[in-house]
C-alpha cells in the first residue's frame, strides 16, 4: 500500500530496498552464529571431558593441609600436590612466594589475580550470551525480510517465488532459535562450573592468606 502522502512511494520504495538489500548481511551473520555455536559447543565438550571435578572434601582437607604447614616451603609443597586445577594452583603458588610483601600488599595481589582468573571465566561466557540475545533478532530479521517479495508474489500468482520466500523465512527462524538455545543452554553449564571454580578458589585464596598472615 502506497502512503497517501506527497513522496510516499519514494519512502516506501526506498524502505523496501533498504530491507531487501539487508538479506545478504543477515544470512552471513547467521552462518557465522552457526559456525560459532558449532565451534563453541565443541569446545564446550572437550573442557567437560578434561575438566577436573574437585569434591568439596579435598578443598575441605587441602584447607587443612595449607594451615597446618610448618614452613612457606612446606606450603607450596602442599599446593603442588593437591589435586585440583593448574590455574588455582599458579594462583596460590604466587601468593605463597609473596613472603616480601606486607598483609596489605600481599591481600592486594590475592585480590588482583583472583580478578583475573573471574575475568578469564567472563571472557569464556561473553560469546555465548551474545549469540543468545543476537540470535533470535537476527532470526526474525530473516524471518520478515524474504516476507515482502513472498506476499508481492503471491499476489502476483507467482508461486515458486513464494515458496522460496518461506523456505528462506522459515530456515532462518530455525538457525536463530536454534543457536540461541544451544548457546544459551552452553552458557548456564559452562556458568556452574565457573561458579563452583571461582568458589574454591576464593576459599583457598583466603586460607594461604590467614597462613601468611600469621
Amino acid at each position: 500500500m502506497v502512503l497517501s502522502i506527497p513522496g510516499g512511494e519514494f519512502l516506501t520504495g526506498s524502505l523496501d530496498v533498504i530491507s531487501q538489500s539487508l538479506t545478504i548481511p543477515v544470512l552471513v551473520i547467521l552462518l557465522v552464529i552457526v559456525i560459532i555455536t558449532i565451534i563453541t559447543l565443541g569446545g564446550a565438550i572437550s573442557e567437560y571431558t578434561s575438566r577436573k571435578k574437585v569434591p568439596v572434601g579435598v578443598i575441605r582437607d587441602l584447607i587443612y593441609d595449607i594451615n597446618a604447614s610448618q614452613s612457606v616451603d612446606e606450603l607450596k609443597s602442599v599446593i603442588s600436590n593437591a589435586d585440583i586445577p593448574k590455574s588455582q594452583k599458579k594462583v596460590l603458588t604466587e601468593i605463597a612466594s609473596s613472603e616480601s610483601l606486607g598483609d596489605s600488599s600481599r591481600e592486594a595481589l590475592a585480590r588482583k589475580l583472583f580478578e583475573f582468573e573471574e575475568e578469564k571465566t567472563i571472557e569464556s561466557l561473553r560469546k555465548t550470551d551474545i549469540i543468545t540475545r543476537l540470535g533470535p533478532t537476527i532470526g526474525l530479521m530473516g524471518t520478515l525480510i524474504p516476507m515482502g517479495p513472498g506476499l508481492a508474489a503471491l499476489g502476483a500468482g507467482d508461486i515458486n517465488t513464494l515458496a522460496s520466500s518461506l523456505t528462506v523465512a522459515f530456515n532462518t527462524t530455525i538457525v536463530g532459535i536454534g543457536s540461541s538455545a544451544l548457546c544459551y543452554f552452553i552458557g548456564k553449564l559452562r556458568s556452574s562450573w565457573y561458579d563452583r571454580y571461582l568458589s574454591d578458589l576464593d576459599a583457598l585464596i583466603d586460607a594461604v592468606l590467614d597462613y601468611m598472615n600469621k
